[in-house]
């Protein structure tokens, strides 16, 4: 096959992998920086670089699920032990998870907006890099993306949002694939 049909075939059969089937090892530290430079790889008008990624990894994850479960207890006094515990593995067992912030730059030529499509664009070329050195991938965004209080335990700083957490790591099933939109419904031709 050629690296072209690689490629194709690839992008037509590409499935995100969910969290609990994403198992160590992740990447090596190169690996990291080689997914980190490929992930920042996008189209960027105006070279501003509207996004920050922030790694969750090793014990961190724990510590990071620790203080998710006490703010989601502040937020939801009736949150069980069960509930609890749910919060405390948000970032496992995926080894890597890398965060996607939005951080736009003020710009009189550039919305906002297109600077937060840049920043989308960095959370799925993240996908790619990782699956392009055998790993698998889940973009998720979840309640502590749109929460103040958490998004900033996690890292993101005044005027920034998180798009997505990226979950890498060694997969340990095969996910079949979904159902995709027929694309007579998705397509149109502008008719002018």
């Amino acid at each position: 096959m050629t690296a072209k049909a690689d490629v194709l075939d690839y992008l037509l059969t590409r499935r995100s992998v969910g969290q609990a089937f994403l198992k160590e090892p992740g990447p090596s530290a190169e690996e990291l920086r080689q997914i980190l430079t490929i992930g920042t790889r996008v189209p960027d008008h105006g070279k501003l670089a509207p996004w920050r990624l922030v790694i969750i990894e090793g014990d961190d994850r724990i510590r990071a699920g620790e203080k998710l479960a006490e703010i989601a207890k502040r937020n939801n006094s009736n949150l069980d032990e069960a509930g609890l515990e749910i919060e405390r593995r948000q970032f496992l067992p995926a080894p890597l998870t890398i965060g996607v912030l939005s951080a736009p730059k003020p710009s009189p030529k550039i919305p906002h907006f297109e600077q937060l499509i840049s920043a989308g664009n960095v959370a799925f070329n993240l996908e790619h890099a990782a699956f392009a050195l055998g790993y698998a991938a889940q973009w998720v965004t979840r309640w502590f993306s749109y929460d103040t209080e958490a998004a900033a335990m996690l890292g993101a700083k005044e005027g920034e949002r998180f798009v997505g957490f990226i979950m890498i790591g060694t997969p340990s099933t095969i996910i079949e694939d979904r159902l995709r939109p027929a694309l007579e419904e998705v397509v149109s031709r502008w008719q002018g």
